[in-house]
């Protein structure tokens, strides 16, 4: 038996993915999670086989989630699910650990095929996206914390919050929401960050993000 705890803020989602779940004899779910700071709670009280997981959920987001759990040795293998097909945000949350990430218009054979998988140590990703993730995985591996890079201690706390939110796929708009700051001011963090790791678009700097290891 497969334990699983289901991570979603969308009621209604949340409810159709339970039903789902409770159609197949091998998967159990242990545990539900409206908002991200209840789904950090709820997986250390289980301790699951499986994390399902929003990517954007209120109190924190997926790769807050990740990166909570992974930091105090609680991440179980995590599976994604979100409605943004984002390549930046899915190789910025197989950065921080999770081993899947899929779109929720996925049937429930793939669904239940993908818990399975991530249950077992696999990784399941859409095509085009494995070589990116893998890499992405070998710069996690390769990190030192005792050799950190110069860019590293160029970007400020607030420009590390902004970065963060970029990785994770959010608009400018968003940030300002998330931080309490205005849009404007967010664009000027946004231009620094692109100005100190040396890239000219967002793209680049969460790659470069990722391979210098802020998430």
């Amino acid at each position: 038996m497969i334990r699983i705890v289901l991570a979603e803020d969308h009621t209604l989602v949340r409810d159709g993915i339970r039903t789902l779940l409770s159609l197949v004899s091998d998967l159990e779910l242990v545990g539900e999670a409206a908002d991200g700071e209840q789904a950090i709670e709820v997986v250390e009280q289980t301790r699951p086989d499986v994390l399902v997981l929003d990517m954007r959920m209120p109190k924190a987001d997926g790769l807050q989630v990740v990166v909570a759990l992974a930091a105090r040795g609680r991440l179980p293998p995590t599976l994604v699910l979100t409605t943004f097909d984002d390549d930046a945000a899915a190789l910025a949350i197989i950065a921080a650990g999770a081993r899947g990430f899929l779109l929720k218009d996925v049937t429930l054979q793939r669904l239940v095929d993908a818990v399975r998988v991530v249950a077992a140590g696999g990784t399941v990703l859409r095509p085009g996206l494995s070589e990116r993730a893998e890499q992405a995985h070998a710069a996690l591996r390769a990190r030192s914390p005792a050799a950190p890079s110069p860019e590293v201690e160029d970007i400020t706390t607030r420009e590390r919050e902004v970065l963060r939110l970029l990785v994770a796929g959010y608009s400018n708009r968003e940030i300002g929401r998330a931080l309490f700051v205005a849009e404007g001011t967010v664009k000027n963090h946004v231009s620094n960050i692109l100005h100190k790791l040396g890239v000219r678009d967002r793209t680049r700097a969460v790659l470069k993000a990722l391979e210098l290891g802020y998430v």
